[in-house]
Parts: structure tokens; sequence; C-alpha cells
């Protein structure tokens, strides 16, 4: 008799199980379902200003607009007298011109000018990002506005962080003496892989592929690192090298991901690159 009495028993628990699978699904369909709507938030960290902010603060340094589809993208530029060329900075996910347009000092003793703008949303810029395309067009908008005064003088296209996709993006389109990734990630996808390895490849809508860039680029190329960098390991930066043409690595001992303006190594490597160029 006691099989038959067990027999209930192994059903129920068999529903049970069925039962949790299913809730298990519809959990985990309902997480990727938000992580599709919500990459912006989770990708993208602005801080807006009032538009009546004065940005430009010293008499060298200007502020602009350029006008894209939908949107109008805040923009600085520290302009010199005579400069050597241009540096194009494309920043970080977070923060705004602000924040950013910090070091001018630095771009003036190397005598380079430097241009740099605000995603949508960030800063002054108006509008709202919804997709890598966008992204992409928008640089590529803003240097169209600013490579004419440049034309004969050196060129430096330099991605942060996120800005490093976008910068290597932009280098396979137009001509540049040097691309400058500084904590770079070899893609969306690698990152999204080592800090989220439940989330499929193909439901990210930004997977910024900065490794299928470097791997077409003739040009030189200069990755640096902090050593301790823990968002996005250096090995980024070692996979990088490994596709380009022309690449060197420069790895900042003691540094994080945020904070490697504050070593000399860094701005050493920095200004020596712009000095041999």
């Amino acid at each position: 008799m006691a099989p038959l009495l067990q027999r209930p028993v192994v059903r129920a628990a068999g529903r049970l199980s069925m039962g949790a699978g299913l809730a298990a699904g519809l959990v985990y369909g309902a997480a990727l379902g938000a992580l599709w709507w919500a990459q912006e938030r989770l990708l993208f960290h602005p801080v807006a200003l009032d538009p009546g902010v004065p940005l430009a603060v010293d008499p060298d340094v200007h502020e602009r607009t350029v006008d894209v589809p939908g949107a109008r993208l805040s923009v600085l530029e520290l302009r010199l007298p005579d400069p050597r060329g241009v540096v194009f900075f494309l920043h970080g996910n977070a923060g705004n011109l602000q924040s950013w347009f910090v070091n001018a000092d630095f771009y003036r003793r190397a005598n380079y000018d430097l241009v740099m703008l605000d995603y949508r949303g960030f800063g002054k810029s108006t509008g709202r990002i919804d997709g890598e395309a966008q992204l992409h067009a928008d640089v590529m908008a803003v240097w169209s506005q600013v490579a004419p005064r440049y034309a004969g003088r050196r060129v430096v296209l330099y991605g942060r962080s996120l800005g490093s996709g976008l910068a290597a993006r932009l280098a396979t389109q137009v001509r540049a003496d040097l691309t400058m990734l500084v904590s770079p990630y070899a893609s969306m996808v690698a990152l999204a892989r080592l800090h989220y390895p439940w989330v499929p490849a193909a439901l990210l809508r930004y997977p910024l592929r900065t490794d299928e860039a470097v791997a077409r680029l003739r040009s030189p190329v200069l990755l640096l690192h902090g050593e301790r960098d823990d968002l996005i390991p250096v090995d980024h930066s070692r996979e990088l090298a490994a596709l380009a043409r022309q690449a060197r690595v420069v790895v900042v001992p003691g540094a994080g991901h945020g904070d490697l303006q504050a070593f000399d190594t860094y701005l050493d490597a920095v200004a020596d690159a712009l000095a041999r160029l």
C-alpha cells in the first residue's frame, strides 16, 4: 500500500516544481523586459543645467550650440591663437561640461585647442538619448562643425570611458593623427557579460563595439587605463591593443576608473603623446 500513498505526494511535488519554474521564468522575463526599456537610465547619468548657467568663464573658452534632429547640443571650445591642433574630447556617462571641462590649462601648455560636447540631456543639451546610432550621429554632427578649422593641423580624438567607444567609431570615419582611449571597454557586450552575466547579449541596445572599430584603424591608438579599475578592468585595454595595428597601452599604477587625471603617469603620457605629433 505504501506506493499508492506516495503517488499523490510525488505528483504534488511535480506541480510545485513546475509552478516554481514558471514563476522564476516570469520573473526573469519581466526583468529582461524592464532592462530593455530601462537601458538609458542604467547607462547614462546626466546632470542637467539651467540654460542660463554660464559655462565659458575664460576669454579663450567659447560656448556654442550645434543643432541636431530633435535637440540642441551644448559645446565648449578652448581656442588658442595658433594651436598645433585639436583634442576632440568625448566624456563619460555622468555629469556635464561643468564637471568635465576643468583642465584647460593642461591643453594651453600643450598648445592644443579642446572641444567638448554634452550628450543629449546632459548639461544644457536638450533632448534625450534613445539609441546608439543617434549618439554616433550627434558626435559626427559636432565634429563636422569644428573640423574645417583644423585642416592641416593635428587631430586627436579622445574618448573617456563611455566616450571611448564613440571616439573609436569616429576615428574610422574621419582623419585622426591619434586616437586616445582612456578607461575604454572592448565592447558594452563584454562589459555586460562581466557585470551582468545573466543578460543575453541580444538584449543590449547599445553594444558599442570599440573592438570592431579599433581593428579597422590604421592610425596610432594610445590606451590609458587605471591599474585598479574595477568597473572596466585593464584587460579591456590590452584586448583592444592586440586588435589595433599601432597601439600602446599605459597602465597607471594606483589609479581606478575615474581618477586617472590625478596621477602624473597619466598626465605625462598624454602630454608626451601630444608633443610627439
